[in-house]
């Protein structure tokens, strides 16, 4: 019988290539799960959230805070130490770039010529594969003729990454063991780790294209000329220079065979000591009688001159910079310096810090009597080595109060990890709070909640397969990317609540049809087959309808798209994502339409026995009690949905916030239900009074253009004498138009402060000015840390001068938040009004609770304590700075 039910015939929307489809789907649903399954699985797999499952290894779409609009370029730096930038300009600027001109597909080329340093952007075309690039530039500075540079001068190719690479800044601290900076390591000593230890073991991190040392001294031989010594021995600056040059060699010779035994003859020359070039000898007088370095010069260690500084909340301090590498995950990149940090940390060197205030020699001598044990060496200084054994040895409640152990640890002070999780966490609440409306929506309007239910499960499922075309394609996740998803979703819905109440209504139609026929001369199996056939048909039907509508509905919205496919520039690299994840939702909005939904809408809404159901037409009492379901549903959505969302702010709390959510969404469908029920005679009028009803939309247009361009813009065409008029006076200071900005401003919960000073400052001075300027950025209550640079690091990145300062300003967030930047409730007592603190002083977290707002009254917003920092940083000879933040800044320069 069911196959005399589905062989009958069929519209002809049944028998279109849509309708083929779906009945395939229908009566195919094995094949159906194994694809949702696979959805789900994939989908989990390359979701560029920081999921963990187990032992799978995930492969997840490369994720960052905002797109790299950056150009194509690739950097060649150039070292000539101690020249003007005139010379450089002269000698290596123009004469690399004059022969890096006949590169293919160069655009342009900028250069920067600067105090011992030239940096040359070679601009390659769009399109052009960013190590393809790199390879031309190479070949062409590997075939530079032997005379184009000045001796000793090399040019090198910069980093492997773009811009927005540098995802993590950190400096290097003493920190004792309960986290607390200590201090007792010199700036020549943190530099001489962070060059030969940290930087190493961070850029053997997976994804790390560089790390950029800043800050502190590099250690150095000086050699100290006598003019009047040289004078006296007759040696000139050019003997001195030569033989510290020789000094510093190891020369090879032959081997020797002596009985029978093979030596290989050889000069050791390499520096270790000061003495090894004081012993250097220079010349020899008469008789043979030498002349050593020390004769002529003083030999000391000193620093190297340098041309940038690190501060941290107005001490010097010494870190770095991790530059990710181009095409990498950035957050990935993050994890793994993260992980590479965890593993080395015990490896880094601690030493035992004295406080002078209390650890008087008598004090020092006498813990060590007590003790045992000597605590000076040979040298008559302190053996650090034994009182770090002793206190490790001992219980941290036995050590003297003037001692403590300060162990050298990496502190960042700028990851990104914090605003790409934002970043995710936004989509994760745009998600949720939108698949609740739409449950709240469709249970409101169509008084059903398992089509609302089915409606919401397939909006995941579409993110998933969206997630799974953006691994595909190599489209990175970014706030502009899934934005794109957040838009889109409200056309899944869209797919799904015509689909669904299209097939509610033919089944309600199949149904009171079935009610109305007389009853009796099957049997209960027979009517159970036909039942199944039946809805089936009626299912497939009802799909096949509205399919061809739905997939001219959805293919109009993405040919509207083609346009934003063909943008170049910054321009394609900004809105590109957005286009292809937008497109990537509504495909998989119709995709899972008219696959998925149709076997799950049989399977829900389907007679399951041979008996007439009566769900649509029932009893008074049965549709009381489905009434009160679909609303005690709709309550409990709303109760979900106010705690996600909390629209008035977490201070409002709960209750507040529920009844706001649920008079919104209640004023919403009251709305809704008086312009269906006035929609036909509203209709009838309309058309009645076309050109009356006309000058509706005429008005709106023009307010519209008015609102967009300004109403100066428009009134400057009037005659003088109308524009005089106070109504016109008063339409410009009400429109005075929309501003125009390429990039919109993201929270990214930090500022960058780049002031300059005088050109000619020196670097003293300069970070004179720096600590000042941090100090007082430091005291201001929501600032949480301040870490400022002058000059540049020791990356090709990084070419500002001495003049220029980047101060990067961590504020705290408005309420205590997790990873995700979701506040965390803390337990709040409501009848002393405070909240309530542990032994330790700290907040008590309860769900129940309170959040934690951790701004001053009169601070609302990011640019209020902008304007706090305004007020502290006013310094003679140091120019204001325009309001920026890291990544901001970092696309603008």
């Amino acid at each position: 019988m069911v196959d005399e039910v589905l062989t009958q015939s069929r519209t002809p929307e049944q028998r279109s290539p849509v309708g083929r489809l779906v009945y395939f789907c229908l009566t195919n649903k094995l094949i159906i799960l194994l694809f949702v399954l696979a959805v789900v699985f994939g989908g989990l797999l390359v979701a560029p959230f920081d999921w963990r499952f187990g032992r799978i290894r995930r492969y997840p779409v490369p994720v960052d805070a905002i797109p790299d609009i950056g150009e194509n370029q690739q950097i060649v730096f150039t070292q000539w130490a101690g020249r003007s930038p005139q010379d450089v300009e002269d000698q290596v600027t123009y004469r690399l770039t004059v022969a890096l001109l006949g590169i293919p597909k160069v655009r342009t080329i900028r250069s920067y010529s600067m105090f011992g340093f030239s940096s040359i952007y070679v601009i390659f075309e769009e399109g052009v594969d960013f190590y393809w690039s790199r390879a031309r530039l190479l070949e062409r500075l590997n075939s530079l003729p032997s005379n184009t540079l000045p001796e000793g001068v090399t040019p090198v190719l910069g980093p492997d990454a773009t811009a927005l690479g540098q995802v993590f800044w950190y400096t290097l601290e003493g920190l004792d063991p309960d986290g607390n900076p200590t201090g007792g390591w010199g700036p020549a000593e943190l530099r001489s780790l962070q060059d030969w230890t940290v930087r190493y073991w961070l850029l053997s991190a997976n994804g790390v294209a560089e790390v950029g040392s800043v800050g502190g001294h590099v250690k150095e031989y000086q050699v100290d000329v006598d003019p009047d010594a040289m004078r006296a021995y007759g040696v000139t600056l050019d003997d001195v220079v030569s033989a510290v040059r020789a000094a510093n060699l190891d020369v090879g010779a032959r081997s020797l065979e002596i009985n029978q035994v093979e030596y290989f003859v050889r000069g050791v020359g390499f520096v270790k000591r000061l003495s090894d070039i004081e012993q250097s000898v220079v010349k020899l007088r008469a008789e043979n009688v030498p002349v050593s370095v020390r004769d002529v010069a003083k030999v000391t260690f000193g620093p190297a001159a340098r041309r940038g500084a690190l501060d941290k909340e107005g001490a010097e301090v010494v870190g770095g910079v991790v530059a990710a590498r181009y095409g990498a995950n950035p957050l990935q990149v993050i994890h793994n310096v993260k992980e590479r940090i965890a593993e080395t940390s015990n490896a880094l060197p601690a030493r035992v810090v004295f406080d002078r205030a209390g650890a008087t020699p008598q004090a020092v001598a006498r813990y060590a009597v007590q003790h045992g044990f000597e605590p000076y060496g040979a040298d008559g200084t302190l053996d650090r080595d034994v009182w770090l054994a002793h206190l490790r040895a001992m219980p941290r409640e036995e050590w003297p109060p003037w001692a403590t152990i300060s162990r050298l640890t990496i502190v960042p002070f700028y990851d990104r990890t914090g605003l790409i999780y934002e970043t995710l966490g936004t989509l994760n609440d745009a998600i949720s709070q939108e698949v609740l409306v739409t449950i709240v929506v469709v249970l409101l309007m169509m008084f059903h909640l398992r089509s609302g239910l089915l409606i919401s499960a397939l909006l995941p499922l579409a993110v998933l397969l969206c997630f799974i075309a953006m691994k595909l394609f190599g489209v990175q996740a970014n706030i502009v990317a899934l934005s794109g998803i957040a838009i889109a979703i409200g056309t899944i819905v869209d797919m799904g609540i015509v689909v669904c109440e299209n097939i509610l209504r033919r089944l309600h139609d199949e149904r009171a049809g079935d009610e109305d026929a007389p009853a009796g001369s099957s049997t209960v199996a027979g009517d159970a087959t036909a039942a199944r056939g039946t809805a089936l048909e009626t299912v497939h039907r009802a799909v096949s309808e509205v399919g061809g509508a739905v997939l001219t509905a959805v293919s109009t919205t993405i040919v509207s798209f083609l346009p934003v496919f063909s943008m170049t520039g910054a321009e394609g690299k900004l809105f590109k994502p957005l286009a292809y994840t937008k497109t990537f939702a509504l495909l998989a909005s119709i995709v899972l339409a008219l696959t998925v939904l149709p076997p799950a809408a049989y399977l829900l809404f389907r007679d399951r026995t041979g008996k007439r159901r009566r769900t649509l037409h029932a009893s008074g009492r049965s549709r009381l009690v489905s009434r009160v379901t679909v609303l005690s549903a709709a309550v409990l959505v709303a109760v979900l949905l106010a705690r996600y969302w909390v629209p008035l702010g977490p201070a409002r709390g709960a209750v507040r916030n529920l009844l706001f959510v649920i008079l919104l969404i209640g004023g919403l469908m009251v709305g809704f239900r008086a312009f269906q029920w006035a929609h036909t005679p509203l209709l009838r009028w309309c058309l009645a009074h076309k050109k009356t009803f006309m000058t509706l939309p005429i008005v709106l247009v023009l307010m519209g253009m008015t609102a967009w361009l300004g109403a100066d813009r428009l009134v400057s065409r009037l005659p003088a004498s109308v524009r005089n008029l106070g109504a016109c006076r008063q339409l410009v200071r009400l429109f005075p138009g929309f501003g125009r900005e390429f990039m919109p401003p993201l929270d990214e919960g930090s500022f960058l402060w780049m002031p300059t000073t005088m050109t000619h400052v020196s670097i003293g001075q300069a970070l004179e000015i720096l600590a000042l300027q941090d100090s007082a950025f430091a005291d201001i209550p929501e600032i949480e840390s301040v870490v400022g640079k002058l000059g540049r690091a020791d990356t090709p990145l990084d070419p500002a001068p001495v003049s220029m300062f980047e101060t990067v300003i961590n504020y705290r967030p408005e309420y205590i938040s997790n990873a995700n930047g979701h506040p965390i409730r803390f337990r709040y007592d409501r009848r002393r009004e405070q909240f309530v603190r542990d032994d330790k002083g700290e907040l008590v977290p309860d769900r129940s609770g309170r959040p934690y707002r951790q701004w001053r009254d009169h601070i609302r917003s990011p640019d209020d304590i902008w304007q706090e920092l305004l007020k502290v940083s006013e310094l003679p000879g140091v120019t204001s700075a325009p309001k920026l933040q890291p990544i901001a800044a970092r696309i603008v320069m």
